[in-house]
């Protein structure tokens, strides 16, 4: 079934199964994870048997497997597209992660369908309208405040669920709503092959030429942490708490999973009226610490209200922990003063010049107060390493090794219960969810030689659990007196029971429904759809048609847009950033009527994107024209169109 009110779920990302294995066990009562073709990811795509695998092992502990078919289709990929949803329902799969609405209009098996973050959910309006076409769970945009939130949980159907991104990495513009990748290199984000523009870095100049910011990443932000937020965020009405990162290695996925598992479970014990969406308990042999895996330094984004400080522009990578200044400068080492212990092979790094520089420790060696690094490189190619610069260490070697070895266990706890019967004895054992099952041994009783020894070997026998996923939270025994049962009939019983509990457990499991379509169809907000809406194909069009939408424009992709368009919409405003808002300027005499002046001009080499600024909604939107070369090309189509004109003899 879908999630209960009552549940929260922990979304964790998985580039493989194998690493979504790993989730499961560090404590996700969800994973995603892309398919063999269709995903937002490109480059994170797996076949359909080693999903099904991971939906075996997952189903065990009650977490669910979500599988994005995310992506815009092309008329072409339609019934590709159906044929693989036919698969990875027969797989198991419990639900769908969409964006394209051509989907909901095909003859698909009844699996849940998820509105992907990609569908731009940020109004009540256009919440409220997923909610009701046939969605089970809607992805929020990223830039929501909490307020904006609980606004569209009070409008939604209370029966769907509201997930929401706590973790990883930003993109800048609204889901959905960036189009420069495509336009400067036709490698399109709504297929799944961004190009990144965000990351670069560009200058910045006004309306005369004047230069706000010179060689900066002015669209790259922080990489987004809400662990101070998720109790408001609960309040809010979020149900389902997203990390992102299906392009992130194994280690990673281990270290923030198990970071969020703690704090949902200290918000779980807070609140007894909330309950896991899965079943167990994980305990992990590290420390989890989000600083110590990649990040852009940290955000939590328009949760809280807009702040200035989302921008990551000085580099667009990992800084790292910070440790301490460099004391001592010598030909073949430095010294550094740091509380922090160090390790051979660290990862250091420090800014000069605006750039992010970094070395490998080859060893180190404690000397009183500080530490004296012999990186593996000569002291003179470290450019800016000199006395008072600040180091930071972006790869905690000894902290990565332990993560590289096997890190959490997971156990479902479980009471048995053993009992005499005419025929012999019995075995039933229930578990943290209600989930119980029985097993029966016939035999022929035989007192105990040692009656005062033959319970405790009783239960230390039936404790066994160590290769099961479960361990034994009471154990009781009700016989009339002591008997003897020879160990390898007890074992026996024990396991007969835990099988039979595994196939209850998977049997009350069931599959999340997918929801049926309000009748009579629910009317989109609007009556015509742009660009914007990323309509790629005719099932789509129908989808819209059928709800009230009259005019339709085709996605950006299907190359119809040969003017300036806006190619980003983006709630991060370079004005605001650099104190340049005409709110900010407000009452501060000769700077309000300049910074009304607009647009602005980020350049990137050859690349010149204009910047106009929507100040009712505060939005920045970035201006520019689809190159000739692409605009003349063929859409991007990924599969083979299935017919083809004859050709002449």
């Amino acid at each position: 079934m879908s999630l209960l009110r009552h549940q929260l779920e922990l979304l964790a990302p998985a580039k493989t199964a194998d690493i979504g294995r790993e989730a499961v066990l560090h404590g996700a009562d969800a994973v995603y994870i892309g398919g063999p073709s269709f995903g937002a990811r490109a480059s994170a795509d797996n076949p359909v048997s080693d999903i099904a695998g991971l939906v075996e092992f997952a189903h065990r502990y009650g977490s669910r497997i979500f599988v994005t078919l995310n992506t815009i289709l092309h008329d072409a990929e339609l019934e590709p597209a159906r044929k693989l949803v036919r698969e990875l329902y027969d797989a198991g799969v419990d639900a769908l992660i969409v964006q394209d609405m051509g989907l909901l209009e095909l003859d698909l098996p009844p699996i849940a369908l998820h509105a992907s973050t990609q569908c731009d959910i940020r109004t009540v309006e256009k919440a409220k309208f997923l909610g009701e076409v046939g969605f089970s769970q809607l992805v929020l945009a990223r830039e929501l405040t909490l307020n904006e939130i609980a606004a569209i949980r009070a409008a939604v159907n209370p029966a769907v669920p509201l997930e929401f991104f706590i973790h990883g990495a930003l993109c800048v513009a609204f889901s959905g709503q960036c189009y420069i990748s495509h336009a400067h290199t036709g490698r399109s984000a709504n297929r799944g092959d961004c190009s990144q523009a965000c990351r670069l870095p560009y200058t910045l100049e006004d309306s005369k030429g004047r230069v706000v910011a010179f060689d900066k990443h002015l669209l790259s932000v922080k990489d987004n942490d809400q662990s101070a937020n998720l109790r408001a965020l609960v309040d809010a009405g979020v149900q389902s708490f997203k990390i992102e990162g299906r392009y992130k290695d194994m280690r990673y996925v281990k270290n923030i999973t198990a970071h969020y598992r703690q704090l949902l479970d200290g918000i779980l014990e807070e609140r007894p009226e909330l309950a896991a969406a899965s079943h167990g308990k994980s305990a992990f042999s590290f420390q989890p610490d989000p600083d110590k895996s990649f990040n852009r330094s940290s955000t939590d984004y328009f949760v809280q209200g807009r702040k200035e400080d989302i921008g990551a522009f000085d580099a667009p990578s990992h800084e790292g922990e910070r440790l301490g200044t460099v004391t001592k400068v010598s030909t073949d080492w430095f010294e550094l003063e740091s509380a922090a212990p160090l390790a051979n092979s660290d990862g250091l790094s420090w800014l000069y010049k605006r750039r992010l520089q970094g070395v490998q420790a080859d060893t180190v060696k404690q000397i009183g107060n500080v530490w004296r690094v012999t990186p593996n490189q000569k002291i003179s190619e470290l450019p800016g390493l000199v006395v008072g610069v600040e180091i930071s260490r972006n790869r905690d070697h000894a902290w990565e090794q332990a993560l590289l070895k096997k890190s959490a266990e997971r156990r479902i706890a479980l009471d048995l219960h053993f009992s005499e019967t005419p025929e012999g004895f019995a075995l039933r054992v229930v578990d943290e969810s209600g989930a119980e099952a029985s097993a029966q041994l016939a035999c022929d009783k035989q007192p105990a030689q040692h009656p005062e020894k033959s319970e405790a070997s009783l239960r230390e026998h039936l404790a066994k659990l160590g290769a099961t996923i479960f361990s034994a939270r009471e154990i009781s025994v009700d016989w009339q007196q002591p008997w003897f049962l020879p160990a390898s009939q007890l074992n026996a019983l024990r396991r007969e029971a835990i099988e039979a509990l595994e196939a209850a457990r998977l049997q009350a499991l069931g599959r999340p429904p997918r929801f049926a379509a309000s009748e009579p169809p629910a009317q989109y907000p609007d009556e015509s759809l742009s660009y914007l809406a990323n309509v790629y194909n005719d099932a789509a069009r129908r989808f819209y048609s059928k709800h009230g939408v009259k005019l339709i424009e085709a996605a950006y992709e299907a190359h119809e847009e040969d003017g300036e368009v806006s190619l980003m919409i983006t709630k991060h405003c370079l004005r605001f950033s650099f104190n340049l808002c005409p709110k900010q300027a407000k009452g501060v005499t000769g700077v309000q009527g300049q910074v009304r002046a607009e647009p602005m001009t980020l350049i990137n080499g050859k690349e010149k994107l204009t910047l106009r600024f929507d100040c009712k909604p505060c939005e920045m939107h970035v201006m520019g024209k689809m190159k000739s070369h692409i605009l003349k090309s063929p859409p991007p189509v990924s599969v083979p169109l299935t017919f083809h004109a004859k050709r002449p003899a």
